[in-house]
């Protein structure tokens, strides 16, 4: 089947009509066409199911709003499916398509869309595991730890003249003595760790500023001083760092060193990853380690294992930045997928025994709906089902 055909598929009145039930000739029509076809019921059902999840948006919004969006990824023959590949008549690639599609838009969708979603197509959970929030635990030279998100607004705590804040914000903030370091004041070191189902943000006292994402921490002085910047990164953070010739920033993970002089970048290290992924946005970066070094530019990845280091410019920034932009985006296998939602949502996951982890899943997702969401959608696929209990997620196939 043509694209064109897909595509008038996805913006057909009497098509949404059926999904909604919204009126009975174009619910008889498409009735009888499913009875026409037996061999399609199934994937058709799927489909359905998938529209109804997005809530009840019009076709003229979801043509104009999104229609060239679907063109490009329906046509792009890297996409890879969320369905599995089966056998298929003449109308499966429509249908499969389309599933893919319109999972893959759910953000804009369903967690945008100013319709009130239908009660009725809510799949409801008791216990349901809320989203994890801006929360964080900051612990001072002294060895105090302050909980930030009890804190109020405002100043929380002095080190050597130097004040910490709480912003309106929800950041933490260094102001310097005098608007500069002293030389006869020793900085202290503190550590702001955000815990499984956390995030915070942090502006150092160079007023850098740091997005550190769940199960994260970041150790450093409580002001620079000498002829660098230097800081240590366990798990995720994006950086956006002040410029400062005179000091380089540099950051420590995991035995790799990220220097720079200001620029914007991304650090994936947690220790549960096989892979330690440095990404550049902007500037420009020198990754060491093993003695070995190499520079970044904007739009490239370094890649550090057991097996050395890789520079590739094959990535999607759109995924690297999606933790921080406050959404999911999936292109990844089961195993790597279901290790960024148990981070973000505090949860245990455990495989069945006929499990596949390295099944692969493309989408988007609203890192701020509740848990059963986040897993309905990738149930819609048929690939994966999952059982929750407590704080635990079992995955089955």
């Amino acid at each position: 089947m043509l694209d064109k055909d897909l595509a008038h598929l996805l913006h057909e009145e009497s098509f949404l009509n059926y999904c909604f039930g919204r009126n009975d000739d174009d619910v008889r029509y498409w009735n009888k066409w499913l009875a026409d076809h037996p061999e399609d019921a199934m994937r058709m059902e799927e489909l359905r199911r998938t529209v109804i999840l997005l809530g009840d948006v019009s076709h003229k919004r979801l043509r104009d709003t999104h229609f060239e969006e679907l063109q490009q990824k329906i046509a792009g023959s890297t996409i890879i499916p969320l369905i599995a590949k089966r056998k298929r008549t003449i109308w499966k690639p429509i249908i499969a398509a389309a599933s893919v599609v319109i999972v893959m838009s759910a953000i804009a969708v369903l967690f945008h869309s100013t319709s009130k979603p239908d009660k009725n197509n809510i799949v409801a959970q008791k216990n349901d595991i809320r989203p994890g929030s801006n929360k964080a635990v900051l612990t001072l030279a002294n060895g105090q730890k302050i909980t930030l998100t009890d804190s109020v607004n405002g100043q929380i705590a002095v080190q050597a003249n130097v004040k910490i804040a709480k912003t309106a914000k929800g950041q933490i903030a260094y102001e310097l003595p005098g608007g500069a370091a002293h030389d006869d004041l020793a900085p202290g070191y503190n550590t702001i760790e955000a815990p499984t189902g956390g995030q915070w943000q942090v502006i150092l006292p160079d007023q850098s500023r740091v997005w550190l994402n769940a199960k994260s921490s970041l150790t450093y002085p409580t002001y620079f001083t000498g002829n660098e910047r230097k800081v240590e990164l366990k798990g995720e953070a994006y950086f956006e760092v002040a410029h400062n010739a005179q000091m380089p920033f540099k950051v420590s993970s995991r035995g790799q060193t990220v220097e720079v002089l200001g620029t914007h970048f991304d650090i994936m290290a947690y220790d549960d990853d096989i892979i330690m992924r440095t990404t550049l946005l902007e500037g420009s970066v020198k990754i060491s380690n093993n003695g070995h070094s190499h520079i970044l530019i904007p739009g490239e990845q370094a890649q550090v294992s057991d097996a050395g280091t890789k520079v590739t410019n094959e990535i999607d920034l759109e995924d690297v930045m999606a933790w921080k932009n406050g959404y999911f985006k999936f292109n990844d296998n089961l195993e790597n997928v279901m290790r960024k939602i148990s981070r973000w949502y505090n949860i245990e996951v455990k495989y069945a025994n006929n499990v596949d982890p390295s099944l692969r899943f493309g989408g988007k997702i609203s890192r701020y709906r509740n848990l059963s969401s986040a897993l309905k959608i990738m149930e819609l696929t048929g690939n994966v089902h999952f059982k929750v209990e407590g704080r635990r997620v079992t995955v089955m196939q």
